[in-house]
């Protein structure tokens, strides 16, 4: 049906979907705002390319319209988050008839468990199971976080969002009509920016001694910003990587007591979901909560004109809140990111 809808509008709805550029050269699509903030970056604000998320919208329970499935059938090149995060995606694409290039930003990324706020003990936990199996002469069980789909929240890590970037660069190499050499060059300037971002943040928040950086967030979006920055994840309004699920009454009252126990100044919102429980979580609590256009941007980035409305201005702007919350005045931004 939704094919059927799709070729439909042929001829007619060309300008439907969101974020259409010029008609000339390679036609793109992307799926989520970060990965389309990344192509525009590569490609220009003047390509082809159609945005199927718009700002503020979540991955999770995206239904892409006929117009859209239309824009996937004249596609070039469809760029995709990955690592699970577009669940619709193989509909889309069976109903949309694309045979393109896909490109996933999150090939060769290594992908947290869906629950895994200790990377690092788990990493290690797996690699003592591995030398016992050899040892037995077994086969190791491989666990969520070395293949299949895990926490599909790349992007919260600066430096696994140069992955990304370059993942998209290699793949459009690849599609007709693309210029190669711009988009290296224009990789090699971003890059520049994402790297100096990473050590912006790194820089501040090694101001603050360890055991006091702790993180409560509206959903568990941050799994891989925590791991980057070796942040305590004390926990989320929504226990799940999913913004769609709900807290319990049972899982907001053992929030609230280790929010008391730990000591965490503050509970984050997030620009794309409701703030009410984590408003209410925060006045239980007696702590701050950030929220409006103090929230966090997590699955999404922002409108035009906010501070999410990029992906370096999303990072910026999450950076100096969680850095305030801890008493925090982040040093001035690295020349490459100003203006």
């Amino acid at each position: 049906m939704l094919a059927a809808a799709a070729l439909a509008l042929t001829g007619c709805a060309d300008s439907a979907a969101s974020g259409s550029g010029s008609d000339s050269g390679a036609k793109i699509v992307v799926t989520t705002t970060q990965v389309g903030d990344f192509t525009r970056e590569l490609l220009g604000d003047d390509a082809g390319i159609t945005q199927l998320l718009s700002a503020g919208q979540s991955a999770h329970s995206f239904d892409p319209s006929a117009a859209q499935l239309l824009a996937l059938t004249e596609a070039d090149a469809l760029v995709v988050n990955g690592a699970g995060l577009e669940s619709w995606l193989d509909d889309a694409v069976k109903a949309s008839g694309f045979d393109g290039e896909l490109i996933d930003a999150s090939s060769g990324i290594e992908l947290f468990g869906t629950d895994d706020h200790e990377a690092h003990a788990d990493e290690g936990a797996a690699e003592e199971h591995a030398d016992e199996a050899e040892e037995h002469g077994e086969e190791a069980e491989h666990t969520e976080d070395e293949h299949g789909e895990g926490n599909p929240h790349i992007w919260t890590d600066p430096e696994l969002a140069e992955h990304m970037v370059e993942n998209i660069t290699d793949g459009l190499a690849a599609v007709p009509g693309i210029d190669a050499a711009t988009v290296e060059s224009n990789e090699s300037a971003y890059l520049d920016k994402l790297s100096a971002l990473d050590d912006w943040i790194e820089e501040n928040v090694a101001k603050v001694p360890v055991e006091q950086r702790l993180l409560v967030t509206n959903h568990d979006a941050f799994t891989y910003f925590i791991a980057a920055y070796d942040l305590t994840f004390v926990g989320s309004v929504i226990p799940s990587f999913d913004d769609n699920a709900e807290p319990s009454a049972a899982e907001i009252d053992e929030l609230v007591a280790k929010i008391r126990e730990t000591g965490v100044k503050a509970v984050f919102s997030e620009a794309s979901i409701s703030p009410k429980a984590a408003e209410t979580i925060a006045t239980e609590s007696g702590v701050k909560v950030y929220s409006g256009e103090n929230a966090l941007y997590g699955d999404s980035l922002g409108a035009a004109g906010t501070d999410g409305e990029t992906y370096l201005s999303s990072q910026e702007h999450n950076a100096r809140l969680i850095l305030e919350s801890w008493g925090v005045e982040p040093s001035a931004l690295p020349a490459v990111l100003q203006g």
